[in-house]
């Protein structure tokens, strides 16, 4: 192997026979984009039991781990591209934008392209703060790239200063939106438990004993019988993939999520099995975000409505 290069051992078990290679791969190695792996497989850098395995598309069988040689990542200038941004607010200090579900917030291996800094880039030029940070700059806080909502950018290092103080002690207010399996009861509810590394795949996130504090506030807005339900969110802590885990470890796990969620449920109506087996996104949306302008000293708040596809899932598991 080569320097900074790691391996990682995928298993196959007897319910996952049959699986795609790719698809199998981007359950088990959540970090790593389905193109990115589609991309190690064809440079020749997945194997099994010293054979190659050169076709993403290829059924996997149960047998000896599945080896991915995971080079390390090449720190790179990004470029700007001429990407859309979706602009709710904009000064000399920072920007106030709307990421679309599918974007990655900052360039990474296999998303060198299209991503919002290379965007930012290109609508600011090269005020964005983040000196010693090439690969994020102007980002303070990120999304996830299957997720939908407002962010917040700096433009210049005082202004990153500031509102990084404000994610530090809590002070900036996030509400998201999403999509869950079930219905949970109480309708209202805080919850509180740690997260860290899964202690059986360090690839993944968990309540842990031990772990970073972690608070999440949830209210249902709407249920649709028992099947799902759409909830408000609020964060009191901004850990990594908090939302997604807490809702898990309650036993509703947000539609679309094939890290922490189960395959669907028996007894989904045709047409909503259909769609929701296609969603190419989390249905999570980062609804609200309200922060005091770090120069102005002025409260702002901004709103982006969820996108219709949530009504849409709900109508169809209505059904």
């Amino acid at each position: 192997m080569s320097e900074g290069e790691r391996l990682e051992r995928v298993e196959v078990t007897d319910g996952e026979a049959g699986e795609r290679l790719d698809r199998l791969l981007g359950r088990k190695l959540p970090d790593l984009s389905r193109s990115r792996i589609k991309a190690l497989v064809l440079e020749g850098r997945v194997t099994r039991a010293g054979q190659l395995l050169a076709e993403p598309g290829a059924r996997v069988k149960p047998g000896p781990p599945i080896e991915v040689r995971v080079p390390a990542p090449v720190e790179a200038r990004p470029r700007p591209e001429a990407v859309p941004l979706e602009i709710l607010f904009e000064d000399e200090h920072l920007l106030v934008i709307v990421k679309p579900a599918g974007q990655v917030v900052h360039p990474a291996p296999g998303h060198g392209r299209g991503t919002l800094v290379n965007a930012l880039l290109a609508h600011c030029g090269a005020s964005l703060s983040g000196i010693g940070g090439v690969r994020r700059p102007g980002i303070v806080h990120r999304l996830d790239r299957d997720v939908s909502g407002v962010l917040v950018v700096a433009k210049h290092d005082r202004a990153h200063q500031g509102l990084a103080a404000q994610f530090t002690v809590h002070s900036i207010e996030r509400i998201y939106e999403a999509i869950v399996w079930g219905v949970p009861s109480p309708a209202e509810g805080r919850i509180d438990r740690p997260i860290g590394r899964d202690p059986r795949d360090r690839l993944k996130m968990a309540v842990v004993e031990g772990g970073k504090r972690a608070v999440t506030r949830y209210r249902l807005l709407e249920a649709a019988g028992t099947r799902a339900a759409r909830l408000e969110l609020g964060l009191e802590t901004g850990r990594t993939h908090q939302i997604r885990v807490h809702l898990a470890s309650l036993g509703h796990p947000i539609l679309g999520d094939r890290v922490y969620g189960p395959r669907l449920p028996a007894g989904l109506p045709p047409a909503a099995r259909s769609r929701i087996a296609a969603l190419d996104r989390l249905a999570l949306h980062a609804r609200e975000l309200a922060f005091t302008h770090p120069v102005s000293g002025e409260r702002l708040r901004f709103v982006a409505p969820v996108p219709a596809l949530f009504g849409e899932l709900l109508a169809l598991l209505r059904t």
